[in-house]
């Protein structure tokens, strides 16, 4: 409702009950009546299993659920609008996980990442930054996949130089990984950016699946337990040379 600036008496409207009826859907978390569910969720612009998922049996809520943190399926990274990126980040209060590679296109598309990242921690959302060890297997490995010469570690140091002043920063922690990357992740709270990797392509021409968490959902838990799993494995980097 926050988002698409809708009001208790708005809803109540589309929805032909009174206010009162509509702030205890709010309150209480009461499941509305069929009928009303779908009226507000054309009225909002979300699937009625996103904005009641306890209203499916057991069995078919963790089905429809994960099928709607779908919000949207781009064809390549490239084609994620600027505008998204940003707002994700501004939005984002508790969490802020990345896991790349290099991510020298994250840095390319908000210059004033690491400002906005630090101003991001200072609003109490833990940051956890994630990139690739240049010296790694993982990273010569990638290397050769995308017959790029040689050049991904010096990328990845480039890169890390947009985010040296974050070291020391009060809820802020960078780590260097020396894993696989099947797939680069951007989490801001419940909303995470997935962008799975193809042979011998290069990110940006790869997909990107914009996912929002819900509960009984299992596409965005899926990757945020890869995300903690990698992130346990990777060494703290404290901006210096690597």
């Amino acid at each position: 409702m926050l988002r698409t600036g809708v009001t208790v008496d708005d809803l109540a409207q589309c929805c032909g009950v009174d206010p009162k009826t509509a702030e205890r859907w709010l309150t209480t978390g009461r499941v509305p009546h069929r009928t009303h569910r779908w009226a507000a969720a054309r009225r909002l612009g979300y699937e009625e299993s996103y904005l009641w998922p306890q209203a499916k049996r057991p069995a078919a809520r963790r089905s429809e659920a994960s099928q709607s943190e779908l919000v949207r399926l781009y064809a390549d990274r490239a084609s994620v609008p600027r505008e998204v990126w940003l707002r994700m980040m501004t939005d984002a209060c508790e969490h802020i996980d990345v896991l790349v590679f290099s991510g020298t296109f994250y840095a390319q598309t908000q210059p004033r990442v690491a400002r906005m990242l630090a101003d991001a921690a200072g609003r109490g959302a833990e940051v956890r930054l994630c990139f690739g060890a240049p010296d790694s297997d993982a990273v010569a490995t990638r290397d050769r996949e995308e017959e790029l010469g040689g050049t991904l570690a010096h990328k990845i140091r480039s890169a890390l130089t947009y985010y040296r002043p974050l070291a020391g920063v009060e809820g802020c922690e960078l780590r260097l990984h020396s894993t696989t990357l099947y797939a680069s992740l951007f989490r801001y709270d419940d909303e995470i950016m997935v962008n799975p990797h193809a042979y011998g392509e290069p990110a940006s021409a790869n997909p990107t699946l914009h996912l929002r968490r819900l509960d009984g959902g299992q596409l965005a838990d899926h990757y945020v337990a890869c995300f903690e799993r990698v992130w346990e494995t990777a060494k703290p980097w404290n901006g210096e040379e690597v």
